[in-house]
């Protein structure tokens, strides 16, 4: 389970420290992809393999399903962490979600979000947490 949230920067050439409680459960290798909310999503080799078996199961004759997978599929990309303990995002990857030199990484469960740090700090604004959990509570999520 990946919590927890870290503030690094991205290097002249793309590259990024990964944190060590994080690289401890991602390993040498993992997937980075693009994710929702202008963010990037990173999945250990394990979380992306059943990412693909459930994407396998769904009907290709669905447009929104078909969409959805081009969108994180297409986009998605092997990194490996170097000596350094640093992973080279791919530009592609980085212009998607506006990073260019402040990052945030948390840990979500079951996966990683890479942000810039403008884009965390407009979206994460908890004026509106306690409706947010109300709203889960009707889903059956209570803490």
């Amino acid at each position: 389970m990946f919590m927890g949230e870290y503030n690094h920067t991205v290097d002249a050439k793309g590259r990024l420290i990964v944190p060590s409680k994080f690289r401890e459960s991602l390993g040498d290798e993992f997937v980075v992809t693009k994710g929702l909310d202008g963010c990037l999503f990173v999945y250990s080799s394990k979380e992306w393999e059943a990412m693909e078996a459930k994407f396998g199961e769904m009907s290709q004759f669905s447009k929104e399903a078909r969409k959805f997978a081009r969108f994180f599929f297409a986009g998605a990309a092997n990194c490996e962490v170097d000596k350094q303990g640093r992973v080279l995002l791919p530009a592609v990857l980085r212009e998607f979600a506006g990073i260019e030199k402040d990052v945030v990484l948390a840990g979500v469960v079951n996966h990683i979000e890479i942000w810039s740090k403008e884009k965390w700090q407009e979206t994460n604004e908890y004026d509106d947490v306690e409706e947010i959990a109300e709203h889960m509570a009707s889903m059956g999520l209570t803490i």
